[in-house]
Parts: C-alpha cells; sequence; structure tokens
C-alpha cells in the first residue's frame, strides 16, 4: 500500500476538481436529451394526436430505448441528489466520490454512444428519432469533462484499492439511508453471513427446498410483516426497509431473500383490496408466518398476458367457488397454506375485465405428497437457479374455494387489485437484485484477491480490477434508484414509473455483476462447486419474473409518452 502522500496524489490526480459542481451541471442536458427524445418518440407513436398502442408495438426500439433513456436520466439524478446529500453531511468520501464520479462518466458516455439494454441490443439517440444537430446539444463542457475523465482505469483501481481497505465493512460506500435503517442493514447482513450463505450452495445443487427453521428465525425477525401495519400485528415500517432486508437477504441466497415477497403481495392484495373481515382474518396470520401465501397468477398459454387467462371460477348454489384450469410457475407452491389466486369467474369475457381475485385455502403438502388437498395437483417444474422454493405446475379440477374467500367481496376487481401490488413487488425485485449483484461482488472479489497467477494476485491486472470497480459503482447506482422508488411509495406517491425503472435497471446489473464474476473466475466459474456458478443462474431469472425487461420497458414507455 503506497504512504500517504502518495495516497493524496492519487486522489488529487483521479478524482475531478469540483466534481459536484461538474455532475450537477451534467444532469440539465441529459434531461434536454430526454425531452427531445420523448417528443420525437411520441410523434412517431401517435395517429390523429393520440397515442397509438399499435404503433408503440411497431416502434418497439423506439419506445423501449426511451424507457432505458429515462432510466439512465433518472439514475443520474438520483445519484447526484444521494452525492449531495453525503457532501451537506460530510459523509462523502473517497470511495463515494469515486463512485459517483465514475457512474456519471459511464453513464453519459452510454446516453451519447448507446445505451445497453442487453448484451445483444444496444439503442441510440437516432433510434429515437434525434437528429446530429440535437445530439450536439449533450456535449456541454461539463458533461465533455465527466465523458473524459470520470470513468477512467486510474479512477477505477484507486475505487478497488479503497474497497479492499473497506472489505470488512458491510458495503462499499455510504448508503445514503438514516441510522436506523442501516442497523436493520447490520442485523440481517450478519444473520446472513451466519446462517444463509455458508448453506446456500448446497441448498441450490441438492435442490432443497429452504428449511423451515430459517422460515421461522426470519418470522420472529419480523420479515413477513415488516409492512404490514401495527393494527394487523405487523410492525408497519417503510418500503425502504424491506429494500434493506431484501437487499442482504438475497445478497446471502435470493431464495431467502424472496420469502418475504409472496407475503408482501398477499398483504398488499389484502390491504388494498380486502374487506375489513379479510383483513382482521388474514393480515395478522401472514405477518407472523402462521400461514404462509404463494401467488397463482401464471397460465401456460398466457405468460405476461394476463388479461387472456382462461382458469375459470364458477359460483356454486351456496355461494363458493369451483375453480377449473391450469396454472404455472408457481413459487413455493407445495408447502404454503393460500394461494392469491386469478381467476375468471364472467365467462363472457375475454380480457382483464372478467377476472376476480381469490384467497384460495389448501393444506401445506410434504415430500411424499406435496399437493394433497382435493381438487388440486401439481407438478415440480426442474429450474437453473432461484431454487430455494422450488417451481410448480398446478392443476384444478373444481377445486373449491369459500364465498368469503372472494377478495373485496365483488367479482370482477381481480386485475385492478393485482395492478395495485406492482409498484410494491418491482420494488422489492429490484431490491432482491441489488443483493444478488452484491453477492456476486463478493465472490469475485475474494476470488481475485486469492487466485494467483503469472506472480500475482488477479486483482492486480487492471482489467480483472475494472471489471470488480464497474460492479461496485452499478450496484450503487441501482440502489439508488431503488430507494428512491421505495421513497416515492412510503410518501404515497405513484411510482409505478421508478420501481419499474429500479427494477429494469437492476436486473440487467445483477446479471453484468453474475457475468463478469464468472469471466473473474475463468474455467473455475463454470464448474458447478464454485458458489459464482450458481449466483448466475440465479441473476438470469431477475430479467423475467415480475415483468420481463422487454415488457417492464414496454409499460415504461406508455407511461412517458402518455
Amino acid at each position: 500500500m503506497a504512504h500517504d502522500g502518495q495516497d493524496m496524489t492519487m486522489t488529487q490526480t483521479v478524482i475531478l476538481p469540483d466534481l459536484l459542481s461538474l455532475t450537477a451541471a451534467a444532469v440539465p442536458p441529459a434531461e434536454a436529451i430526454l425531452d427531445i427524445a420523448r417528443t420525437r418518440v411520441r410523434d412517431l407513436v401517435s395517429k390523429d394526436g393520440r397515442v397509438s398502442a399499435g404503433l408503440i408495438e411497431a416502434n418497439q426500439t423506439a419506445a423501449h430505448g426511451l424507457a432505458w433513456l429515462a432510466t439512465y436520466v433518472e439514475s443520474l439524478r438520483q445519484m447526484q441528489k444521494w452525492a449531495e446529500t453525503l457532501q451537506g453531511d460530510g459523509k462523502f468520501g473517497e470511495i463515494d466520490q469515486l463512485l459517483h464520479q465514475i457512474a456519471f462518466g459511464e453513464y453519459l458516455w452510454q446516453i451519447h454512444g448507446g445505451i445497453q439494454m442487453n448484451q445483444g441490443e444496444i439503442v441510440r439517440l437516432q433510434d429515437l428519432g434525434l437528429t446530429a444537430s440535437d445530439q450536439v446539444g449533450l456535449m456541454t463542457d461539463a458533461v465533455v469533462a465527466l465523458t473524459q475523465g470520470g470513468n477512467t482505469q486510474a479512477a477505477r483501481l484507486r475505487l478497488v484499492a479503497l474497497m479492499q481497505e473497506q472489505k470488512a465493512n458491510v458495503m462499499f460506500g455510504t448508503s445514503g439511508l438514516d441510522e436506523e435503517l442501516e442497523m436493520i442493514r447490520e442485523q440481517f447482513f450478519r444473520y446472513a453471513k451466519d446462517k444463509v450463505e455458508p448453506y446456500a450452495h448446497e441448498w441450490h445443487l441438492n435442490d432443497d427446498l429452504i428449511p423451515m427453521e430459517i422460515i421461522e428465525e426470519l418470522a420472529e425477525m419480523g420479515v413477513f410483516g415488516l409492512t404490514i401495519p401495527e393494527e394487523f400485528g405487523g410492525f408497519g415500517m417503510s418500503k425502504a426497509s424491506m429494500c434493506v432486508v431484501s437487499e442482504e437477504l438475497s445478497r446471502g441466497y435470493i431464495g431467502v431473500g424472496s420469502l418475504g415477497t409472496r407475503s408482501e403481495i398477499a398483504a398488499e392484495l389484502i390491504i388494498a383490496g380486502g374487506t375489513d373481515e379479510q383483513k382482521q382474518s388474514w393480515l395478522p396470520r401472514i405477518a407472523s408466518a402462521e400461514i404462509l401465501p404463494t401467488a397463482v397468477f401464471t397460465e401456460p398459454n398466457t405468460g405476461s398476458d394476463l388479461g387472456s387467462l382462461r382458469t375459470r371460477a364458477v359460483k356454486d348454489d351456496n355461494g363458493d367457488y369451483k375453480i377449473t384450469g391450469n396454472k404455472t410457475w408457481i413459487t413455493h407452491a407445495a408447502r404454503t397454506h393460500v394461494m392469491t389466486l386469478l381467476a375468471r369467474t364472467d365467462p363472457d369475457t375475454t380480457d382483464y375485465r372478467g377476472l376476480s381475485m381469490f384467497l384460495a385455502e389448501k393444506t401445506p403438502g410434504t415430500d411424499e405428497a406435496p399437493f394433497p388437498t382435493e381438487g388440486m395437483t401439481g407438478g415440480e417444474i426442474e429450474v437453473l437457479g432461484y431454487r430455494g422454493m422450488k417451481e410448480y405446475e398446478l392443476g384444478f379440477d373444481n377445486f373449491h374455494v369459500k364465498g368469503e374467500n372472494l377478495l373485496g367481496g365483488e367479482e370482477g376487481k381481480g386485475f385492478k387489485q393485482l395492478m395495485e401490488t406492482f409498484e410494491s413487488a418491482r420494488i422489492q425485485t429490484a431490491a432482491r437484485a441489488i443483493g444478488v449483484a452484491q453477492c456476486a461482488l463478493d465472490i469475485a472479489m475474494q476470488y481475485a484477491e486469492d487466485r494467483k497467477q503469472f506472480g500475482k494476485p488477479l486483482i492486480a491486472f487492471p482489467r480483472v480490477a475494472s471489471k470488480l470497480a464497474m460492479m461496485a459503482v452499478e450496484v450503487m447506482i441501482a440502489r439508488q434508484l431503488t430507494y428512491f422508488s421505495a421513497w416515492e411509495k412510503d410518501h404515497g406517491r405513484r411510482c409505478d414509473l421508478e420501481a419499474g425503472m429500479a427494477k429494469l435497471l437492476g436486473a440487467r446489473v445483477a446479471w453484468a455483476a453474475a457475468d463478469n464474476g464468472l469471466q473473474i473466475h475463468g474455467g473455475n466459474g463454470f464448474a458447478l462447486e464454485y458458489k459464482i456458478s450458481r449466483v448466475l443462474c440465479d441473476a438470469r431469472i431477475l430479467n423475467i419474473f415480475e415483468g420481463a425487461a422487454e415488457i417492464q420497458a414496454q409499460v415504461i414507455a406508455r407511461r412517458l409518452l402518455g
């Protein structure tokens, strides 16, 4: 390690002068480019003065590219807000400055030259209808300074050197959250490190269900009632707290970080759409984990098109319902007690208007008899990753649901009720993605320090160190975007746009981190015995569930254009 004088010289040459002033000055040009792009894409997808769904679909590259551009601009806004807050609190240290500088240097260059929607699709400003003269307006003095001097090899290497010094800390850099949330983070970081991470790979390789002991311990720690109001037996905490808990548990193992997702969805459905009796009956038991819920929405032939699902619910003479149909990709289905089940109650409809939501009770299964409840069958879907709760196909044949378990007591409201949960679900998924990305970084960094090649550790090679640096930078960007969406939700604001952006970016960041982590391992990363192989498989699902990336970009685009 260099002595203090050398460190100071390196800092002075690596971190740009007046960094916060530069980055503050770079945000308006990016916003201006977004405004032009929005206008050009709106013109492209409008007919007779109105935005056309058909034209959005016909021009998906432009529409989805607009969603990605807006996500990048919002990311820069939130990074600037984070940095200014830390500066005001006297906490904007060297590692935070480097994370901030590299983030702006990289994302501004991508806005100018092409944003990676994924490995094979890069969207450029001309794809959004911007001319060369439009694009010149982006390259102000501040933007040029950041794109030329922000994300340099020297900055990345200095960042990694600081990361090596801080490795004993819970995270690289400063989150910007308050002391209470950081205490919660510390608690769940320690729990995951001691009780989850050492066993996760074995659970994955054996395709084991997460032990009930873990679920019971998480219940005692309040995970399943975290955001449920106190009057219904929960802790009444913020969505930001849910983010921190989900992030740290997913850092240990995404399956454990996802245990609370179904409880979150079920509780949101009941809080937003349930009757008083349903709230009193179900919420305390969900909060305590006396009952474990699962979400039963997707069908084999509908995928993301939930409005066209065909599973039907027929009301009998007693006011109860009989459910018949098939469902797929049902997580944790076997040992749960209740299903939030979406079915068609109006047989004359073919879209979302005929759908209803049920709190369908079932008996938890065993290994020998996973689905013992009459009228219900199921089979496991073997999957690459995300294994701790297992995935199932379910069949229903006159499956009985009590009439009192129709959510809200009114038919035809199911799709609307489900839409009201998507904000929280996507915020939580973004937090899980951050945890997976952080897990990949943890594993890759340790390997890069331990593995020797050509007489020195891998981390001494600039391209290896640069991969680690960019993982840390993008984790912080996704983190701030996710915390912002949670903050909006906690303050009662509509945040489907922000939550969608957080999920869209977080999923890509997780996959990139896992992929680069495996690359650092070389051939060993392809071996099942190395943990990074699991993380790669786990990361891949994040771009698909809770709205595939393409669907997510479509939803964001429609909101931006509407």
